[in-house]
């Protein structure tokens, strides 16, 4: 999990509309992990400084596996952000979670690097 504050992604969202989040879950499933807390703490320090913001959650994954199992994959851990958001009272109407599975690469998925890059939760600007 790569560190970022929230003036991080303030700058980021602002001429880009999106950033991607490193996040730890657990293996094949929509279970967060501990080391994730520091990145979803800034995303909430983001959304209270910023109350008027709106946010799609989106999950991505690799192309490894079956594709409809990523889909269902990416589409809960987006829900998994959402929920850890919305526990620190985060208005649930601001976040909508979404999933897409393998099917936006920012990396190929020829290597683990490519698919470590891919496997990702997307904030976007709403």
């Amino acid at each position: 999990v790569g560190y970022i504050t929230a003036d991080t992604l303030a700058k980021t969202l602002q001429p880009q509309g999106h950033v991607a989040l490193y996040l730890s879950f657990d293996t094949d499933r929509d279970v967060l992990r501990a080391d994730s807390a520091p990145v979803l703490d800034e995303v909430v320090k983001l959304l209270r400084a910023n109350t008027s913001l709106q946010l799609n959650v989106e999950g991505h994954t690799d192309n490894v596996g079956d594709a409809a199992h990523n889909q269902t994959l990416s589409t809960e851990r987006a829900k998994a952000v959402v929920a850890a958001l919305t526990a620190k009272q985060i208005d649930a109407g601001r976040l909508r979670a979404a999933g897409f599975g393998a099917t936006r690469p920012v990396s190929d998925n020829d290597s683990e690097a490519g698919r470590a890059k891919n496997r990702r939760v997307e904030l976007v600007r709403r």
